[in-house]
């Protein structure tokens, strides 16, 4: 497969570098929407609901950026640094959680029936 991917996309010019990632990354996306597989519902359970849609939504991107990133012959050299990169925002969540106001003007989405409960606990 390695192979496959080198030859194909080893040669393409600066416009298509990076193909692989973005294809990859938003597939790993849509395999999960549409599987039904969620961290969020898994962190849920951990952490009896507190951050768990925030914490959900940034690790399967950093999971999803590893695995696309490793596919990618153009960023494969760049893993370390897309990880870190996606793991350092995490570190400020605590500090919004203490300082940002949420309000029921906020923008909700989720995937578990609770979201009205969650939203009634930080008010």
């Amino acid at each position: 497969m390695e192979h496959l991917i080198n030859h194909l996309f080893n040669e393409v010019n600066g416009n298509l570098r990076g193909f692989v990632f973005g294809f990859v990354h938003v597939s790993i996306m849509l395999v999960g929407y549409y599987t039904g597989f969620s961290i969020n519902r898994f962190l849920k359970i951990l952490s009896k609901g507190h951050i768990a849609g925030i914490l959900g939504a940034a690790m399967s991107h950093i999971i999803a950026d590893f695995v696309a990133s490793y596919l990618d012959p153009h960023l494969r050299s760049m893993i370390i640094g897309i990880v870190i990169g996606g793991i350092v925002p995490l570190l400020f969540i605590p500090l919004f959680e203490k300082l940002i106001v949420k309000s029921r003007h906020h923008i909700v989405t989720g995937d578990h029936e609770d979201v009205k409960k969650d939203l009634d606990s930080h008010q």
